[in-house]
């Protein structure tokens, strides 16, 4: 029989399941079909494959050809198929052999000439490989994003020839060694560069520490997006499944992964005139948005209230499960979205409001509109409202200050806190579920009765009060106590500046 069979993988969401290629050559009048739901740029596979296989002096079987590209019912898309359809019409025409392919997996875009080029969604593809126990030729571009992946063999290959070579056992492509990769990141970013503002950093130390959400709130220039931008580096360090999923999805988009960048946390900064698929994802093919992309990150959204409400309100749902699913007549996709939201806005329109030097002509009623563009169920998911001051220009000139420690002295105390956290319940305390907030939270008489008067003062939700609870039990972790006492509980209530201005 004129038949080979070669492995190669497609990419829905951010698995990559198995695709066998089957190739059959057939007497009959000279014709190539791919069958087995392929889209547009895979049907045109045919046409690089041909000249790639011509171009190197291969012969093009004469004869039908039938391509099938198994699971038939999974859609396929991108040039990724190029180099397993070409070796399987070589070796289903006799021209190289068919048994040594069985061990590997194929992914690379031909050029004409038979140069292979980069593809995308690398990293999926080479972990699912290696969990099969096979090896993987791709484009040598691709090789060092390949290489995050342990105990994978990655032959990394420039051109069909070497692959052909590889497989007939004429030239070996060497094995990929990728480059030590540095556990130690070091962000450009410091907190040491922060002047005053000592209560907004305590509150994104608290922030990083359990994982919460945060909004500040503060005119133009009291460095709402320096804070937000020193976040990803006092976070705790990254483990290797988490930089593992993070890479991935960096992988799948279109901007694609920089191995550079391992274990280095991703920090989304979206231009309010985003919609709502830019943030969560979508489009025919689902492609991850801006909250999959910050996965195990910040997602910063400056100017909050102007974003479109409805963009808005798509957060909720993912704020609360971690991650999001999108849904397509054809197909169903799932990105992570474990993202910590950092967000900033003024005060008013004008976003002068309460200034001295009575730059704010805002009315209340614009005040008001103003922030109501903002719901109160999305509100009620930020744990931690702060509100930020002008910083004084003595300060602002000094050349030098000694009061502000840097970003490793507390990242050290989040790390620490953060421990504490997954030994006690394996999770960050803004992941505690409600019957872990009543196990873990527990406060005495004292402290429930300034929750009381919280309470009523604020008008709190049940949600806003959970928050709290799981905020002081952040702040209890930071000091290295197991029981939450008042300090913690009024110090969480501070951090309701929202709430406050409801009244």
């Amino acid at each position: 029989m004129s038949i080979a069979i070669t492995y190669s993988r497609a990419q829905v969401g951010i698995q990559a399941p198995l695709v066998t290629i089957e190739v059959h050559i057939t007497r009959g009048l000279p014709s190539l079909s791919i069958v087995g739901l392929p889209e547009a740029a895979v049907k045109e596979s045919k046409d690089r494959v041909r000249s790639a296989i011509i171009n190197n002096h291969y012969e093009f079987p004469l004869g039908r050809i039938t391509i099938n590209l198994a699971p038939a019912d999974l859609p396929k898309e991108g040039a990724r198929f190029d180099l397993a359809i070409a070796l399987g019409i070589l070796a289903a025409s006799g021209q190289i052999a068919k048994e040594p392919m069985q061990q590997y997996e194929f992914a690379g875009e031909l050029a004409l000439t038979g140069e292979l080029r980069v593809i995308k969604g690398t990293l999926p593809l080479a972990y699912a490989c290696s969990l099969q126990k096979r090896k993987l030729i791709l484009p040598v571009q691709n090789a060092d994003e390949a290489s995050l992946v342990s105990h994978l063999d990655i032959h990394p290959a420039m051109h069909l020839m070497d692959v052909c070579a590889h497989i007939t056992g004429n030239e070996q492509i060497p094995l990929h060694t990728g480059k030590p990769l540095a556990d130690d990141v070091v962000s450009e970013h410091d907190m040491s560069d922060v002047r005053a503002q000592n209560h907004a950093k305590r509150a994104l130390e608290v922030t990083a520490a359990g994982g919460h959400n945060l909004i500040m709130i503060g005119p133009p220039g009291t460095g709402k997006t320096m804070l937000a931008e020193r976040l990803p580096g006092i976070l705790p360090p990254m483990t290797d499944a988490q930089a593992l999923e993070s890479a991935a999805i960096a992988s799948i988009s279109g901007q694609g992964f920089d191995p550079k960048k391992w274990k280095q946390r991703p920090m989304r900064h979206p231009h309010h005139t985003a919609s709502g698929v830019a943030l969560v994802g979508g489009g025919s093919h689902p492609r991850p948005g801006e909250i999959s992309l910050a996965h195990h990150g910040v997602l910063f959204l400056d100017e909050l209230p102007e974003f479109d409400r409805r963009v808005l309100e798509v957060l909720r749902e993912p704020l609360e499960s971690g991650r999001i699913v999108i849904s397509r007549a054809a197909n169903q996709a799932e990105f992570p979205a474990q993202f910590q939201l950092i967000a900033a806005m003024n005060p008013c329109p004008c976003g002068y409001l309460g200034d001295p030097g009575g730059r704010c002509h805002c009315t209340e009623d614009q005040v008001r509109r103003y922030r109501q563009k903002i719901s109160g169920p999305l509100l009620d998911r930020i744990d931690i409202h702060i509100e930020m001051a002008n910083v004084p220009k003595d300060v602002l000139r000094q050349t030098h200050s000694t009061d502000t420690e840097d970003s490793r002295t507390v990242q050290r105390r989040v790390a620490k806190a953060y421990e504490l956290q997954l030994n006690r319940s394996g999770k960050a305390n803004h992941k505690l579920t409600n019957k872990e907030v009543n196990k873990f939270c527990k406060i005495d008489d004292a402290s429930s009765k300034l929750l009381d008067t919280a309470i009523n003062h604020l008008g709190l939700s049940a949600r806003a009060i959970h928050r709290i609870l799981k905020v002081a039990r952040t702040i209890a972790d930071l000091a290295n106590v197991e029981s939450i006492d008042s300090s913690h509980l009024s110090e969480a209530i501070s951090y309701r500046r929202l709430d406050r201005a409801r009244i």
